[in-house]
C-alpha cells in the first residue's frame, strides 16, 4: 500500500476512534478504579538497564542473567526504553533511551524483535513479570511521526516543535489532538498483543492528561491484565489508571536524614499525608536509587554515607513495594555514565546479594509487609532521647508482626521509650536470635534491627 495513503486511512481511524472516545467521555465513559492483581502485594521490582548490564549490552547476553536475579527473589523485571534513539540533536554518543524514535521498534544496539521475544518468553517461564518503560509525554526529535503528524506535537509561534524543560533531545506532545492519543494508545496495545508484556513504568506520567491514562489503562486491561507505575506523585493517578506511583518525596527525605538536615519526624509525617491524601489501596514505589538518581546525584553511597543498608531496610518495611536499581544488589559503588556505555564492573555475588535476597524473602513471606489495604498499619514507637535519628516502628497483619529499629545516622545511641513492645518472643531476622525484645535498644552507628514473630 502506497505509504500517504495508508497514513491517510490511518489517520481516518483514529480520528473516529477518538470522536467515539471523546463522546463516551462526556456522556457514558466511566473510568475503572484499579484492582490489583494478587501476585502484585509481596512483588519486588527490579529495573534492568540493558546497555551498561554487560558488555555486549544485548537482550542475548542478560538473558543469561534471568537465573540471579531468579535467585535474588525478584518478580518483576522493569525494563528501561528498548526502542529506537533519536539521532537528531542526540545527547552524547549514544542518546538518551527516553528520546524515542519508533514507539513500535527495536533499538539495533540491544538486539531484534526476536530477541527481546524470546526474553520475554523465558522471564515468562521462570515465573518474571515483565513491563516495559514507555515515554508517552515526548519524542525523540527525529521521530518518525514528525515527517507525517507535526501537528501530534505541542508548537510554538512560528509552528515549530517545543522541548520539554531543558530536555533539548526531545520534543513534547499535544494532547490535546485526538488522533496522536489513539496512536499512542495503539503502541501501547501493541507491545502488550505483539510481546506480551506485563504492563509498564511510565516516564513523567504527570505531564500526560490523567483521562488518557485511565482510558489506556482499560483498552489494556481487555488485552489482558497489567501492571502500571507512574513516575509521579499525582494521587488522582492512582485512582484508576495505576497501580504504583514513586515515593520520591521518601526518596528526598532520606536524602536529607542522610545529611542531618532533617529529623525522622519528617518519615511520620510523610505517612499520615499519604494516609490523607492517596486512595486506600494505592500503592508506593519505595526505593533509594534508580538510573536517575545513580547517574546524576550519585550512588546511594554517596547520598546516604554509611547507612545505604539502613535506609533500604525502610524501603522494604514501609507501606508499598520496593525496587532494586541494575548493580545496587552487588553495592555498585559507580555512576553509571547516562549517554555512554559504562556497564557495571561486576555481577559476583557477595554479601549485599546476601542482603538483599534476605529482605526480598522477607517481602514474600511476610503478611504484614503485603502491598496496599492488605499489609499492615504502621504503628510508631515513642523514643526518648537521639529523637532526630531513630526510627522505631512495627507492622501486624494475620498474628504475624514485625519490628524495625533504625539507627539512621552516623553515631551510636541507646534507645529508651515509654512504650512496652510486645511479651511474645521474636526472632531477629538477620541473624536468628531469639528474645524478648526490651529497651534500651543499643544501636551502632547505621545500624538497623528487624525481628519477627
Amino acid at each position: 500500500m502506497n505509504k500517504s495513503i495508508f497514513y491517510l486511512i490511518t489517520i481516518f481511524l483514529a480520528t473516529l476512534f477518538c470522536a467515539s472516545c471523546q463522546k463516551t467521555a462526556k456522556n457514558t465513559f466511566e473510568p475503572k478504579p484499579v484492582v490489583h492483581q494478587d501476585w502484585t502485594r509481596t512483588a519486588v521490582i527490579y529495573e534492568v538497564n540493558v546497555r551498561q548490564y554487560t558488555k555486549e549490552g544485548t537482550f542475548k547476553a542478560f538473558e543469561n542473567y534471568l537465573p540471579q536475579l531468579k535467585d535474588l527473589g525478584i518478580d518483576i523485571l522493569w525494563f528501561m526504553p528498548v526502542y529506537p534513539i533519536s539521532e537528531l540533536n542526540r545527547k552524547g554518543t549514544l542518546g538518551s533511551y527516553y528520546a524515542v524514535k519508533d514507539y513500535k521498534g527495536i533499538n539495533s544496539e540491544f538486539g531484534t524483535a526476536e530477541d527481546f521475544k524470546s526474553l520475554i518468553a523465558k522471564a515468562h517461564q521462570m515465573g518474571f513479570k515483565v513491563i516495559l518503560d514507555w515515554v508517552a509525554n515526548h519524542t525523540g526529535c527525529d521521530n518518525v511521526w514528525l515527517s507525517d503528524h507535526k501537528d501530534w506535537y505541542v508548537l510554538d509561534s512560528v509552528g515549530n516543535p517545543t522541548c520539554p524543560y531543558d530536555w533539548t533531545d526531545t520534543y513534547k506532545l499535544n494532547y490535546d489532538n485526538g488522533a496522536m492519543r489513539a496512536a499512542m494508545t495503539e503502541a501501547m496495545k501493541f507491545w502488550v498483543s505483539d510481546f506480551d508484556i506485563d504492563g509498564f513504568r511510565c516516564d513523567v506520567a504527570a505531564e500526560v492528561p490523567t483521562m488518557f491514562w485511565d482510558s489506556a489503562r482499560i483498552v489494556l486491561d481487555n488485552i489482558k491484565p497489567v501492571f502500571m507505575l507512574a513516575e509521579a506523585e499525582k494521587p488522582e493517578l492512582l485512582n484508576n489508571a495505576f497501580d504504583a506511583d514513586y515515593a520520591w518525596n521518601l526518596l528526598h527525605i532520606m536524602n536529607t536524614i542522610a545529611q542531618n538536615d532533617s529529623s525522622v519526624q519528617t518519615i511520620r509525617n510523610y505517612l499520615l499525608k499519604n494516609d490523607s491524601t492517596l486512595p486506600a489501596d494505592a500503592y508506593k514505589m519505595n526505593f533509594i536509587t534508580n538510573h536517575d538518581e545513580n547517574s546524576w546525584n550519585g550512588t546511594e553511597y554517596e547520598r546516604y554515607k554509611g547507612g545505604a543498608q539502613a535506609f533500604a531496610v525502610l524501603t522494604y518495611t514501609l507501606p508499598g513495594m520496593p525496587l532494586i536499581y541494575t548493580g545496587q544488589e552487588i553495592g555498585m559503588k559507580k555512576r553509571l555514565q547516562f549517554f555512554e556505555k559504562d556497564m557495571v564492573p561486576s555481577w559476583t555475588k557477595n554479601s549485599t546479594f546476601a542482603f538483599y535476597k534476605k529482605l526480598n524473602e522477607l517481602k514474600h513471606t511476610h503478611p504484614a509487609l503485603k502491598a496496599g489495604t492488605q499489609g499492615g498499619e504502621v504503628k510508631m514507637y515513642n523514643r526518648v532521647g537521639a529523637a532526630n535519628n531513630i526510627l522505631v516502628f512495627s507492622r501486624f497483619k494475620e498474628g504475624k508482626e514485625i519490628v524495625v529499629a533504625l539507627n539512621l545516622s552516623g553515631k551510636k545511641h541507646d534507645v529508651y521509650s515509654n512504650d512496652v513492645f510486645p511479651k511474645e518472643e521474636f526472632t531477629e531476622y538477620f541473624t536468628g536470635k531469639k528474645s524478648k525484645i526490651t529497651f534500651p535498644i543499643k544501636l551502632g552507628p547505621w545500624e538497623y534491627k528487624v525481628w519477627v514473630r
